[in-house]
């Protein structure tokens, strides 16, 4: 079993940046697939983007100029730097970890953008 916790969700003004952080268990944390996904209320979550084990990192239209994700596997963990926030980004902020068929969430963040 895979332990995965968020954390740096918050209140932010439209036009700002927060930056989430994911930390998930496990001696082979450098094999892991991380994604980062959101969940707004009465939608269906939705993927953000993904680092893969090597570094190489993908980006849903909807964010790719505005967010960046990156991981550090001495710390076994993984950040999502979001920049220029607006109010449709608010949503419950999800990390989930892939390792071959295997999948695992955290309890995720809430990101408020909101004057």
């Amino acid at each position: 079993q895979v332990q995965v916790v968020e954390s740096g969700g918050g209140l932010v003004q439209p036009g700002g940046s927060l930056r989430l952080s994911c930390v998930a268990s496990g001696s082979i944390f450098s094999f892991y697939v991380m994604g980062w996904y959101r969940q707004a209320p009465g939608k269906e979550r939705e993927l953000l983007a993904r680092v893969f084990p090597g570094g190489d990192t993908t980006y849903e239209d909807s964010v790719k100029d505005r967010f960046t994700t990156s991981r550090d596997n001495a710390k076994n963990s993984v950040y999502l730097q979001m920049m220029s926030l607006k109010p449709e980004d608010t949503a419950v902020y999800y990390c989930n970890v892939g390792l071959g068929q295997r999948t695992y969430w955290g309890q995720g963040t809430q990101v408020t953008v909101s004057s």
